[in-house]
């Protein structure tokens, strides 16, 4: 069994996961018409991931959100060949999509010293310019951050999420008992006795129609697509939003959170995932729980009482499913060894494909070169040759 005590949890306050910046390559140098000297190019902007990063700290450290490289120098009698301009580096965080003014994306930032060039120094004074320096590249960026954690947490409000994220993480996020209670994620990280650390991320609560961005709708979804592994939390007496609205009982819950993701991405069903059922502390919890598994075992079974348009196309294959209290700490262990487990058999996978395709790529290229006719200028070796 591998034993596990959280000691450390990240919180963001005033969570910022979007960004709008100026950036400007440096213009280049002036080139020196009498000995034929070029100017240096101006210097480039570039967006750089880094760790430990996040956008909240690149807006107080910048407030001007402006981006300026260098000049590049100009060509003189002692440097004919002028020095190339300063380049512009923008810290950001892991998880970072770049995007321009019109909404194309420029690049995506998934690991640490990734970099995005963003606006290109201009051309330094040469012949073809007439000696004269060109202008840097102008242009807005747009930064969206959407790699959050290894796990995300997905849920209807009050399903215990919050009081799970604080029991896995010894975090202390809000917790009160009306629905919405988290209205931006909350980070918190699992470390493990040999240092391994898992970062969890309560999410807000979904509501049915998130797919067509109500309540936090495609602010919530956008934040899944990047989280590694998908952690249902439903409350083992189901959920009702509000008086006004039908509730629903632990399985329909998970269905209808299904077809959510299903509406509003269908390939975040492909993502490994994994069911806490929650409150298990409750009166009567165990019956329902049983009649929980049931359902789950068997799906198509059930899946006439819902209405059409609530029917997911594909129904989650739980990896684990862990009967749990955040109140009590039941399970608690169990679901932190087999979040673990999980992950570490996803990157196992990865590895093994990462490495079969290397192989077929090397097959494909050995076929192709031993394929190729000789070419009618290769040098044949022949007896007389030798002799």
């Amino acid at each position: 069994m591998v034993h596990c005590s959280c000691v450390l949890f990240r919180k963001y306050g005033n969570f910022i996961d979007k960004l709008r910046l100026f950036t400007k390559g440096g213009p280049g140098g002036m080139g020196y018409p009498r000995l034929g000297g070029e100017g240096g190019k101006g210097g480039d902007v570039w967006v750089v991931a880094r760790n430990r990063m996040t956008l909240k700290q690149l807006k107080d450290k910048y407030p001007q959100k402006r981006f300026v490289a260098g000049v590049g120098a100009n060509s003189k009698v002692s440097a004919l060949k002028g020095s190339k301009g300063e380049d512009c580096e923008i810290p950001v965080p892991v998880g970072i999509s770049v995007t321009d003014e019109n909404g194309k994306i420029i690049g995506e930032l998934n690991k640490e010293n990734d970099r995005i060039l963003v606006a290109e120094g201009g051309l330094g004074g040469k012949l073809l310019t007439n000696f004269l320096p060109l202008k840097g590249q102008r242009r807005i960026i747009h930064l969206d951050l959407k790699v959050i954690a290894d796990v995300g947490l997905v849920g209807f409000p009050n399903a215990g999420k919050s009081s799970l994220l604080s029991c896995v993480s010894h975090a202390k996020p809000a917790i009160a008992d009306y629905a919405f209670t988290t209205l931006k994620p909350e980070l918190g990280k699992i470390m493990y006795r040999d240092f391994k650390q898992i970062s969890v991320a309560d999410l807000p609560g979904l509501i049915e129609g998130a797919h067509m961005n109500k309540g936090m709708g495609h602010k919530f979804l956008k934040h899944i697509e990047r989280t590694r592994q998908l952690l249902f939390v439903v409350d083992i007496s189901g959920f009702q939003l509000s008086s006004h609205t039908q509730y629903r009982t632990a399985f329909e819950t998970i269905i209808l959170l299904t077809k959510e993701l299903e509406l509003y991405k269908e390939e975040l069903q492909t993502k490994p995932a994994l069911l806490a059922v929650n409150k298990m502390d409750l009166p009567g919890a165990q019956d329902k729980f049983h009649e929980l598994m049931n359902q789950l075992q068997n799906p198509k079974d059930f899946l006439h009482l819902f209405g059409k348009n609530m029917t997911p196309e594909r129904t989650v294959e739980f990896q684990h499913i862990i009967p749990i209290s955040a109140v009590t700490g039941e399970g608690i262990e169990e679901l932190k060894n087999c979040i673990r487990k999980s992950l570490d058999e996803q990157a196992n996978q990865e590895n093994d494909a990462h490495h079969k395709k290397q192989l077929l790529n090397l097959w494909i290229s050995d076929t192709v070169s031993s394929s190729e006719p000789p070419s009618k200028h290769a040098v044949t070796t022949s007896k007389m040759d030798i002799i």
